[in-house]
């Protein structure tokens, strides 16, 4: 039996995004998004819709204004996350959060990826790779993670980082790239 289109996706594999399975997912988690927006002052209902949009979520885990996931299931956090307002998840691959997180306003975790090759990439095809963010792991505002990032514990992403490549623990890196620049410790 041949995969799905979502299950190409969540393999690695190359899949092509407007398979059916793939933009029913892509609507329900904007409509959630959408109702989660009226739901602030509400704290029940907003941490009903949160636990709906996300694939592992608890009462602790909080979500700002204007959030944007592609699929939202395939994002697993822990307990106390904190996401500020106008943050990106592109989790075609999965994407695990520690606890104790927090995200600065703006960041952007891509798990989502095109081939190199103008002709295939002009045909659709996408890929994706996991992305891992450890415990009490602060990443600053406008910060970009890529896919395939690990990122240790206890480690702190700058302000506007580009992070290319995996971070240890009880580091600070700031850059484009993200380079280390401290060790905390912790």
């Amino acid at each position: 039996m041949e995969k799905t289109e979502r299950e190409k996706m969540l393999a690695g594999e190359f899949y092509y995004s407007n398979g059916e399975d793939l933009v029913g997912g892509r609507k329900r988690v904007k409509n959630l998004v959408a109702e989660l927006q009226g739901a602030y002052n509400n704290d029940p209902e907003r941490i009903r819709i949160t636990k709906q949009i996300l694939g592992t979520a608890d009462d602790t885990t909080y979500l700002e204004k204007n959030a944007y996931f592609d699929y939202g299931v395939n994002t697993h956090v822990g307990k106390n996350f904190y996401m500020n307002a106008n943050c990106v998840i592109l989790d075609c691959a999965r994407v695990d959060i520690g606890d104790n997180v927090m995200f600065g306003p703006c960041v952007q975790i891509y798990t989502a990826s095109h081939p190199l090759e103008a002709a295939p990439r002009n045909s659709g095809l996408e890929f994706a790779k996991p992305i891992k963010i450890g415990n009490s792991v602060w990443v600053g505002g406008g910060a970009i993670i890529l896919p395939g990032v690990t990122i240790g514990d206890n480690a702190v992403i700058g302000s506007g980082a580009v992070v290319t490549k995996d971070v240890p623990a009880d580091v600070l890196v700031v850059g484009n790239p993200a380079k280390i620049v401290k060790h905390i410790k912790n």
